[in-house]
């Protein structure tokens, strides 16, 4: 009965406390936001002022649905403290009340996009009344790196609408990305009929935000150069960050306005029989237009880009002209090139062909070769420079002046172009016998040859005698070049004799002479066989001494040698009327058999 009347008194008090209670509020201080990133844990702070302890006090935790709902996830008074079941917090909320600074905490872990509401802290105190603090919980999550894509086909500045240049797209954010296009480094905004930006978003599934944006502009020359990206923004805790993408180009595709011809090859001046390429090209992107280059003296070009010219000569020389017409408009423009192909004409040689001149007079000619250039001319006989400038001056003339001057014309400012051109010069006199030497012969043979050089013009004509015959030798061979005949003979020697070349022109002779002594060959039979007998001799003297012991340290018992060499053995066998043994003698010194001998004879083996 006590305890029913004591709950009875306690509710009344409640009641009463209420009353009041529309008079006093209890003061509530809390943030207005808390911002988290997604997967990590909110505290959300709710510090009141009231003069009842924590015993008389109510405390709940509601987050708002709408502007007309809120739901309770927490509750706590002096008799219990609850965890509302079947909220989406129900297993993610705790609280820590802190008495003496009336503080209360609602720890939320791992914070997800749709935690993003408004939480209230509501305080019932019984003197004081009721109180509450609201706090929005922002939460944050960088989205992953941007990404963009141009365009792969070309953009022409003829087209009448704003054409795409690119899309980017940046994925699974919040609060949203921003993204803002740039050209080089200036943002681009939406121009009426000529820029258009087109941005979509999309709400993940899981509460992120993905960002696509489209650009699209009409484009002009310049722009193919240019940088494209995307800048984009988004939001963190305390702060805005920023990330962008890679640039991009685009492929604008324009007429040309101008239009270049040039010579490719070669480099430098041209001469003739060079190779010439000409090529065409106007600033346009494509290189779609139709190019044609044009020749000197021709009405129309061929269509072409290139043209190649073989074997240039001094009529190639001219304008050459290209025109570019543009596919789409149909509109042409043009521009040249002058060709200038120097030229060097043939070396010309005054007197032509050849030049006959006395001995003793003065050899002169001249060359001279037409060319557009400045021109160095050098004279060469045997390879060798002999004069420099267009005249040739020989003074005193002599046989060694004839024979062939190379004219030889070059440009210095062009390698490799010359013309040359070749003067014979001929030198009239009496013949000379070139060839002095070897005219003493002695002959051993049967037969001797002789030979005989002479120079002149003109070319002389050679004549053989000799003193055994008294007569002309017409076999003799004759070979001649331009101002020389070389003669041979051949003459049978029986006895000591001469022999007379002689050589002869419309300007006199010359003359040589060959004396021939004849050798007899037993003469060197003889010699031969006195040398092979004073051998034979030595040899046995060296062997008497040898088997005295005059020489070696002989005893008189050993052989010089173990072998007897079967070669080169030279035998000399020697007999007497009042001997009867005959000792053979080899070189060695060694007695033969006397069985060979036959008399008295000189035997003389090899």
């Amino acid at each position: 009965m006590a305890l029913r009347d004591t709950a009875s008194l306690l509710a009344g008090l409640l009641v009463l406390f209420h009353t009041w209670g529309a008079w006093a509020v209890v003061e509530v201080n809390m943030e207005d936001k808390v911002e988290v990133l997604q997967g990590q844990t909110a505290r959300i702070t709710c510090i009141f002022t009231s003069d009842d302890g924590i015993g008389a006090t109510t405390m709940e935790w509601h987050y708002v649905i709408n502007s007309r709902q809120k739901q309770r996830i927490y509750h706590q008074s002096s008799l219990m403290t609850v965890v509302d079941q079947s909220t989406p917090y129900t297993d993610r909320i705790s609280v820590n009340v802190t008495g003496a600074s009336k503080e209360i905490v609602l720890t939320i872990s791992n914070v997800q996009v749709g935690d993003e509401v408004e939480f209230v802290c509501l305080i019932t105190t019984l003197t004081d009344g009721i109180g509450e603090g609201r706090t929005k919980l922002r939460v944050f999550e960088a989205p992953n790196p941007p990404t963009i894509e141009s365009v792969r086909t070309g953009i022409s500045v003829n087209e009448r609408h704003p054409s795409k240049i690119g899309v980017c797209e940046v994925k699974n954010g919040y609060p949203k990305p921003n993204i803002t296009w740039y050209r080089n480094l200036t943002p681009l905004r939406n121009i009426p009929d000529e820029l258009n930006v087109l941005s979509r978003v999309t709400r993940e599934s899981s509460g992120l935000y993905s960002v696509t944006s489209e650009l699209s502009m009409k484009v002009v020359k310049e722009d193919e150069d240019a940088d494209f990206y995307c800048e984009v923004t988004f939001f963190l805790p305390g702060a805005t960050s920023m990330t962008e993408t890679t640039r991009i180009n685009i492929t604008v595709h324009y007429p040309a306005t101008s239009v270049n011809i040039w010579i490719e090859s070669p480099k430098g001046k041209i001469k003739e029989g060079d190779r010439i390429e000409l090529h065409c090209r106007g600033n346009g992107n494509p290189l779609s237009s139709i190019f044609s280059i044009k020749r000197p003296k021709e009405d129309e070009g061929k269509e072409k880009s290139i043209m190649v010219l073989d074997d240039v000569t001094r009529l190639d020389s001219g304008v050459y002209v290209c025109t570019s017409m543009d596919v789409d408009t149909f509109e042409g423009i043009s521009s040249n090139t002058t060709v200038f192909v120097n030229y060097l004409d043939s070396a010309v040689v005054t007197p032509q062909g050849t030049i006959e001149v006395a001995q003793g007079e003065e050899l002169k000619a001249t060359c001279n070769a037409l060319s557009s250039l400045p021109t160095e001319t050098v004279w060469l006989k045997d390879g060798e420079e002999v004069s420099k400038g267009n005249t040739l001056i020989v003074k005193n003339a002599t046989f060694d002046t004839a024979g062939a001057y190379v004219c030889v014309v070059t440009v210095p400012e062009i390698e490799g172009m010359e013309s040359s051109s070749t003067l014979h010069a001929y030198v009239k006199g009496r013949p000379e016998i070139t060839e002095k030497d070897s005219t003493e012969i002695e002959s051993y043979e049967k037969t001797v040859d002789l030979s005989c050089r002479a120079r002149g013009f003109p070319v002389p004509e050679i004549i053989w005698t000799t003193s055994d015959e008294k007569q002309v030798h017409n076999e003799a061979s004759q070979t001649k070049t331009e101002d020389h005949v070389v003669s041979e003979l051949t003459v049978k020697v029986a006895s000591d004799m001469t022999a007379v070349c002689r050589a002869t022109n419309e300007y006199g002779a010359d003359t040589l002479t060959f004396n021939i002594k004849a050798k007899s060959n037993g003469v060197i039979i003889a010699v031969i066989i006195i040398c092979i007998l004073l051998l034979a001799i030595l040899g046995s003297v060296l062997y008497f001494l040898y088997k005295k012991g005059k020489i070696c340290g002989r005893s008189g018992k050993q052989d010089l040698t173990k072998e007897k060499s079967n070669k080169d053995n030279i035998v000399v066998e020697m007999k007497s009327d009042n001997t009867e043994e005959a000792i053979l003698l080899g070189v060695n010194g060694e007695k033969q058999p006397p069985s060979d001998q036959g008399g008295e004879y000189l035997n003389v083996q090899k």
